[in-house]
């Protein structure tokens, strides 16, 4: 079979190998591929696979051959399903293979407001140590997160794996559901409306899907209900925020800070208010990408094919 990989160059900047892909067809890799070239590049592929390139109804028409979609991440959105389906073509994700790498980065980006570890660091390298008159100094406010409450909205896979970090840490762990499914009951987490999480909640971080009813979910009035020094974080997607009103908001002193992993354009725009904004950390979109999550996904994206090519598709979407 002829296999096309789009943009392989996140999943695999050098360090991992596509062995496993090339013992199941022809394989031809593209570190990127702008969605004009698509048609072109994938004309002749019977299996295509992309991480964000996205791979429209338009698109799907333009390839002939194309009878498999495998999505080198776990959210699909950069796929029409639909399209996809009328047209006889299998879609797939790879998922859960980034849990505990996401829910670290959650806990790197909290501890910084904690302790501001760089920050400290840098001065005893500029000698302010050396110089002092004292054997321990602060350059920051320090903070202890036991006693603390996290809010987690939405309790996937990542955010069970963020209640245990947050517990091991002796934090009373709140969680509200981002859709209409009643949750089932959690040992240790309490469950409530997304209202009284904000209220509540001294750091709340997001692990909720990008939905029509989550867009913008985090804005001016939900704002308005969180402590003004609250730490908000965000590994998940970046449209769950109107960025906007987060970025006013951490100018004005009404939030406490913004830890972020993911914005709403990626590559963001130079005029983003968040990347000027007070109290923020903005780390780009990494939380997946540690090395053993990246051999993970390789692994499964790998096994998607090959079941696919066995006749007993795995991971398949719709």
């Amino acid at each position: 079979m002829n296999i096309v990989v789009l943009d392989g160059y996140t999943l695999n900047p050098g360090d991992l190998d596509w062995d496993g892909l090339h013992a199941l067809g022809e394989v031809t890799l593209h570190d990127r591929t702008a969605e004009s070239q698509i048609a072109g590049r994938a004309a002749h592929a019977q299996i295509v696979l992309t991480n964000k390139t996205p791979i429209t109804a338009e698109t799907i028409k333009q390839l002939p051959h194309l009878r498999y979609i495998g999505v080198l991440a776990t959210g699909y959105n950069i796929v029409d399903v639909q399209a996809a389906k009328e047209n006889g073509v299998v879609v797939t994700n790879v998922p859960a293979y980034s849990t505990h790498s996401v829910a670290q980065l959650v806990f790197a980006l909290l501890l910084e407001f904690c302790h501001r570890v760089q920050k400290h660091s840098d001065s005893v390298q500029n000698g302010d140590w050396a110089s002092s008159v004292d054997f321990s100094y602060s350059r920051s406010p320090l903070v202890e997160l036991s006693g603390k409450t996290i809010g987690l909205i939405g309790l996937g896979q990542i955010g069970k794996q963020t209640a245990l970090i947050a517990q091991a840490m002796g934090m009373k762990v709140l969680a509200a559901g981002s859709g209409r499914r009643v949750p089932e009951p959690t040992s240790g987490i309490e469950w409530v409306q997304t209202e009284e999480l904000l209220r509540r909640a001294d750091v709340v971080s997001l692990h909720c899907p990008l939905t029509p009813e989550t867009t913008q979910l985090i804005n001016a009035e939900r704002i308005a209900l969180m402590k003004p020094t609250a730490i908000l974080l965000n590994t998940a997607r970046g449209g769950l925020l109107n960025e906007d009103d987060v970025a006013q908001a951490l100018n004005e002193g009404r939030l406490g800070g913004a830890g972020l992993d993911v914005l709403t354009v990626e590559p963001p725009s130079p005029d983003n208010p968040l990347l000027h904004a007070r109290n923020v950390i903005i780390t780009p979109h990494i939380a997946w990408a540690t090395q053993e999550a990246r051999t993970r996904l390789m692994a499964v994206a790998v096994d998607n094919v090959r079941a696919y090519k066995e006749g007993t598709p795995m991971n398949v979407i719709g």
